[in-house]
């Protein structure tokens, strides 16, 4: 799969890995995929659900910033903002928890001219607030503490369906992790 900058991802395996690290890449993907299984019988339950007017005029009805319903790519290029106004970056990529159909991270590029030496770090989607009236996006973080998130190259994208990294990420930015 291509991204928007010509370099190719597939799963967090970057290119120009060896042989034995796709293998464990792939190996680690399939044991979660089958992990997943609880994950798909209940959504399989959902499916056979009853509509209850209350819970659908209660989401219908909600007041937020913004739509409910967004495409990716209108998000993409936003701004991140923190609580002072600075300026943290641009979201250049929003990642899917496939199984669940939950989105899990924005990725957030920091630095660099151009996409070259910049610095990539996963936000998890529930620590970002939408800021309609300044059409960016708010993260509350201060800039000298982003510099100790754990971060990405655009060469070298961690697996971020590791359990591990996942926690590791979400506890830095004191978020509810999406597969809860």
């Amino acid at each position: 799969m291509q991204n928007q900058r010509g370099s190719r991802r597939t799963g967090g395996v970057s290119s120009g890995t060896s042989d034995e690290d796709i293998a464990r890449a792939d190996a680690t993907r399939d044991r979660m995929l089958r992990e997943d299984e609880a994950v798909r019988a209940e959504s399989a339950a959902s499916r056979d659900w009853h509509y209850d007017e209350a819970l659908d005029n209660e989401y219908w009805h909600k007041q937020g910033p913004g739509p409910q319903v967004m495409s990716a790519d209108t998000l993409q290029g936003d701004n991140v903002l923190n609580n002072a106004d600075e300026n943290l970056g641009e979201i250049t990529d929003i990642m899917i928890d496939v199984p669940t159909g939950r989105v899990a991270y924005a990725v957030l590029s920091v630095g660099g001219i151009l996409g070259i030496g910049d610095k990539l770090f996963a936000i998890p989607w529930h620590a970002l607030t939408l800021d309609t009236e300044n059409k960016c996006f708010r993260l509350d973080v201060p800039k000298e503490r982003l510099k100790e998130a754990p971060g990405f190259d655009k060469d070298d994208w961690p697996t971020m369906a590791d359990q591990r990294w996942a926690q590791e990420v979400h506890s830095f930015y004191n978020a509810r992790p999406y597969w809860y």
